[in-house]
């Protein structure tokens, strides 16, 4: 039960956030490239200093070293998961235009703006090398097979711009996770005065991917939240079946308790973020995309609860 409690204040703290960007979205603080701006500085600026900061203040070779092989556990899960998604695809009828954003919104998750901010609020910095090994697979995941699925329903078939993916996917908070892991490995100390600058840029991350969730959710507008067969099949994957399948395969490996508790979290956190930027970009639903992500979003809020309460 304090398990419990202590999840359900983590959900409140994030939720206060997500309020502030909401209320000031809806009194004409942000435009669009003020929104955009705001998820810049997150993911190429003070994203990258948080994982230097925290994984070279908290973390040893040791535990490094034991970290990717269990990066198996994400990929077998994700790759599960597509194909589980387009027999869903088939068996609800979902139009051909929707697919793509359908599967992709299906198997994939919002491990950063999301998912890091919610496992740091309840488990605490020892939990970030973990979300960032589930990162690493949802990522690549994302800009190769998604951005592929997604282009598809806007007539783009067949089309994927591997420089293009290949930036996205070495995308600046992976490049300063690897540069820490790099630098924890070869026991290389940095001045006190750059690893607080590290510190201070990096504490932006979660208060800042939080206001820019809440601006997500005002500017996609919750009226337009519907629960038909487009909706239900994508909550489907996210909250019920990613978890379950997460927790077969991870409770009965001999991996840290913590590890299993993130990567059944990271699994059935919302809908990526960057999915309607993509459909926008390719000629697909990108209406359809926002409202997926404003609404799994919402629903996050009561299901990692009850997720929690579910592993305790």
């Amino acid at each position: 039960m304090a398990m419990f409690l202590h999840a359900i204040s983590g959900v409140l703290v994030i939720l206060g956030m997500i309020a502030v960007g909401y209320v000031l979205a809806k009194r004409n603080w942000f435009d669009e490239a003020s929104t955009k701006l705001i998820a810049k500085i997150v993911t190429q600026l003070a994203l990258p200093c948080y994982m230097l900061s925290t994984i070279m203040t908290d973390f040893s070779t040791k535990e490094l070293k034991a970290l990717l092989p269990d990066l198996k556990f994400p990929v077998l899960s994700m790759s599960v998961l597509f194909v589980v998604s387009i027999l869903v695809a088939h068996i609800l009828h979902i139009r051909r235009n929707r697919q793509g954003l359908f599967e992709s919104m299906f198997f994939i998750s919002n491990t950063v703006f999301v998912g890091l901010a919610v496992n740091v609020a309840l488990f605490g910095q020892k939990s970030l090398p973990y979300v960032l090994v589930y990162y690493m697979a949802n990522t690549t995941f994302f800009w190769t097979l998604g951005v592929y699925l997604i282009g598809r329903d806007g007539g783009q078939r067949g089309h994927l711009n591997w420089r293009q993916t290949l930036k996205q996917i070495f995308s600046p908070p992976l490049l300063g996770f690897a540069l820490a892991v790099v630098l924890v490995l070869l026991h290389v100390k940095l001045p006190p005065f750059l690893m607080a600058d590290f510190g201070y840029i990096g504490g932006l991350t979660i208060p800042l991917s939080m206001i820019f969730i809440g601006i997500s959710v005002a500017n996609a507008g919750i009226t337009h939240i519907r629960f038909n067969r487009y909706n239900l099949g994508v909550l489907f994957g996210r909250f019920l079946l990613a978890p379950a399948l997460m927790s077969l395969l991870v409770l009965p490996s001999s991996m840290p308790v913590l590890m299993k508790q993130v990567f059944i979290l990271q699994s059935a956190m919302p809908a990526m973020t960057n999915a309607p930027v993509v459909a926008k970009l390719y000629g697909a639903d990108s209406d359809y995309a926002a409202i997926m992500v404003a609404e799994t979003t919402i629903l996050s809020l009561v299901v990692i609860p009850i997720l929690i309460l579910l592993m305790n």
